[in-house]
């Protein structure tokens, strides 16, 4: 995604005019710029008929300050309501891991119309977002093919699965990562959909897909 953070609001206008000259149709804001900068830049999304990513860049100086912070739930909150399109919800596996019920509260507030309470989650009380647009939740950073089992379980299907460096670094490049990424959550979905076990037999699952699947096998 163009990131369109920048110090000025009329710069960040100039860098998302350009990004839609070039005929992306996301753009991509930092969390630290602040939260008015974030629903300006939200209005300007809706208006363009563009989709706006929050990176969470900057979240872990307070999220993760147990004495004087909050928990990212807040935030998961604030940048619905600001009217973000996208935002790093957390991958439980991976670089950005964390407790999965957690992550899964995360989740819920982002895409529940109605919240119970469910304090396992973090869910303290009950929560009615009405009409208000949900968020897609992102899970990136550290993820790959091996792990789709744990994010299908963990995650579900309604969320953005970013194979940054698991497609990336994929040795034979960048299309053998893609294709091996694809492959694997396709053979997942398929096992799920049968009713199989698809958690405990996700490795032996993704070793009979890479028997017709070159880039899996790597």
């Amino acid at each position: 995604y163009m990131n369109v953070t920048a110090a000025t609001i009329e710069e960040m206008y100039e860098r998302a005019e350009f990004a839609k000259q070039l005929g992306t149709i996301i753009i991509m804001i930092d969390l630290v710029i602040g939260y008015t900068a974030i629903q300006t830049m939200g209005i300007w999304a809706r208006k363009n008929d563009m989709i706006l990513h929050l990176h969470r860049a900057g979240n872990s100086t307070y999220s993760r300050q147990k004495s004087h912070g909050m928990n990212f739930r807040v935030i998961c909150k604030w940048m619905r309501m600001a009217g973000v399109d996208h935002i790093h919800a957390g991958t439980v596996v991976g670089k950005l891991e964390g407790d999965p019920l957690m992550i899964r509260g995360f989740y819920n507030t982002l895409l529940f119309t109605h919240l119970d309470v469910n304090l396992p989650q973090g869910i303290f009380f009950e929560q009615d977002w009405a009409s208000l647009r949900k968020v897609t939740p992102v899970a990136s950073g550290g993820i790959h093919c091996g792990q789709m089992h744990q994010l299908l379980d963990y995650l579900g299907e309604d969320v953005v699965l970013q194979f940054g460096g698991g497609t990336i670094g994929h040795p034979d490049g960048i299309q053998a990562g893609a294709t091996a990424n694809r492959v694997a959550l396709e053979a997942m979905v398929i096992a799920r959909n049968e009713g199989r076990d698809y958690v405990a037999e996700g490795p032996q699952i993704l070793q009979v897909a890479a028997k017709t699947c070159g880039p899996l096998q790597t």
